[in-house]
């Protein structure tokens, strides 16, 4: 957080003198803008007249620039102090485009330009069949951070209390239930929105979210009659296997020479009867297992629980920044209307879509491309501030902050929340006690307020209210008055209160800082 100011300053004689904008932390002394006299008391910067007297008693001298002009104060943040969750979309909303259709054809159109009478080239890995290289260590990265974190959620979920309700697929992290009321539940109207929190299972915080597995991801499209015969698995394990991961239980075909297109969707294997033996295969780092329920013990120590905390947050990024890169190479499609995915260049045929208006669509999916949170879903849960604390409140709903479910867990255990969660969680918003103390407004406001008042006095003073000393290069500003408006028998504020524009304010009501 940062404030720009500029034209005025003050310097160790007294005098107030000009120059260029220059940002300083929020924090800066008000005798920037003010010097009090050694006689009167301050406050944060602020000389007694703004702590019940009407005047404000300046004397110093001004000395002006004519390269010097008045800027606007402008508070700059370089992090948002706060922020929403990502939105979530109704089952009659459709998923928007990662990037807009008008753009996709706008591309396409000039990728046509630029290679209208230019020699094809030859197509790169994975689209010629062929595994990137460069990408197999990073697949069996994903793969194991991927069974480190089921495995440490199984035993931290033994010393964090996760609640989910019985009706809905709300979870949330906590030793009770939150009491607010957004079950949208089957009988939902009868209980009035109210949760009713029983017990969860680790699927009620990782999504399992499964897609087909691929035998050969350039063969042809899955028929809607195969949808049985074909197997199903965890759709970032699908795309570890397609990057190179090599499990017994999932084969797959591995092309060691590029294909030969004769289409623009035929193509035939290219003859590899003239190479070696393949080698057998040595992969990168062993895989690891997932422990059977009889293995999974809780922490023994608060030490630990922390360390494994940190383990199991590390472990989720590392499964999330990896998935993303081999996104960017092997890619996945997403339905429009329903969580479907499927990691493959185009979407399969089956006709098992149950979305929204589905019926018109005689059951098949909407295919576009795929983000990240389609992959791995982060299930969104309410940021507990305390939890030895007072519960939440209903009535503060809009205090509280939130957070993926692996993330609030790793934060209850001990761990250190990273830096791109701080903000949805609302870490550095003050969460009021009570209704009555939210509806207050804060002092910081107040203070603010009385220093834009001050900053416009002294800008009125330097234009019409100083008088001329013999040199004519220095300038005196005299006294002039604040008005105030009594409020109550010790309360002052200004009269005149500049307008701050609400996206400068935080959920509290008072200043970003």
């Amino acid at each position: 957080m940062s404030i720009t100011y500029s034209t005025l300053s003050w310097g160790d004689a007294g005098s107030l003198s000009a120059f260029s904008p220059k940002i300083v932390p929020f924090g800066i002394p008000m005798n920037q803008f003010l010097k009090p006299s050694s006689s009167s008391s301050s406050c944060f910067g602020f000389s007694a007249s703004l702590q019940g007297s009407s005047r404000l008693q300046l004397d110093s001298r001004l000395v002006l620039s004519k390269m010097s002009k008045a800027l606007p104060f402008v508070v700059r943040s370089d992090h948002p102090q706060n922020a929403d969750a990502p939105k979530q979309y109704s089952k009659r909303e459709k998923k928007p485009f990662p990037v807009p259709i008008v753009d996709l054809r706008r591309a396409a159109r000039e990728r046509v330009k630029n290679n209208k009478d230019k020699p094809k080239r030859p197509l790169p890995p994975p689209k010629n069949g062929m595994v990137v290289k460069s990408l197999v260590p990073l697949a069996y990265k994903v793969y194991n951070a991927r069974i480190r974190l089921i495995n440490n959620l199984h035993r931290l979920m033994k010393v964090v209390r996760v609640n989910a309700c019985g009706w809905c697929n709300e979870i949330h992290v906590g030793p009770y239930g939150h009491p607010f009321k957004s079950c949208k539940g089957p009988s939902a109207s009868q209980r009035k929105g109210h949760h009713e929190w029983t017990n969860s299972v680790l699927e009620d915080v990782i999504v399992p979210l499964e897609a087909y597995h691929l035998y050969d991801r350039l063969g042809k499209r899955i028929r809607h009659d195969e949808r049985f015969t074909i197997p199903r698995v965890p759709a970032v394990v699908e795309l570890c296997i397609q990057g190179g991961v090599e499990i017994p239980e999932f084969p797959t075909k591995r092309r060691r020479k590029p294909i030969i297109r004769i289409g623009k969707s035929e193509f035939v294997d290219a003859d590899e009867t003239e190479l070696p033996d393949p080698e057998p295969h040595i992969p990168p780092e062993p895989l690891l297992t997932e422990l059977p329920p009889s293995e999974i013990t809780p922490p023994s120590s608060e030490e630990e629980t922390v360390s494994l905390a940190e383990e199991t947050l590390q472990a989720w990024e590392e499964m999330r920044a990896g998935a993303k890169k081999l996104m960017r190479m092997y890619r996945v499609r997403v339905c429009g209307y329903c969580p479907e995915v499927h990691v493959g260049p185009t979407g399969h045929k089956a006709q098992n879509c149950g979305a929204f208006k589905h019926q018109q669509r005689n059951g098949q999916h909407g295919w576009q491309s795929a983000v990240l949170d389609d992959l791995i879903p982060p299930r969104y849960v309410w940021h507990v501030p305390d939890v030895n604390g007072p519960p939440m409140q209903r009535e503060l709903r809009s205090f509280y902050g939130q957070a993926p479910a692996v993330v609030e867990i790793c934060a209850q255990a001990g761990a250190e929340v990273p830096e791109q969660y701080r903000a949805t969680m609302r870490l550095e918003v003050g969460i009021p006690s009570s209704v009555q103390e939210a509806e207050m407004v804060p002092k910081a406001f107040l203070i603010l307020a009385q220093t834009f008042a001050i900053r416009e006095q002294l800008q009125q003073a330097t234009s019409s209210s100083f008088a001329t000393t013999s040199d004519s290069s220095h300038l005196t500003i005299k006294a002039f008055p604040i008005k105030q408006q009594k409020t109550s028998a010790n309360r002052f504020i200004p009269a005149r209160v500049p307008f701050v524009s609400s996206s400068r304010l935080n959920s509290f009501g008072g200043p970003i800082q």
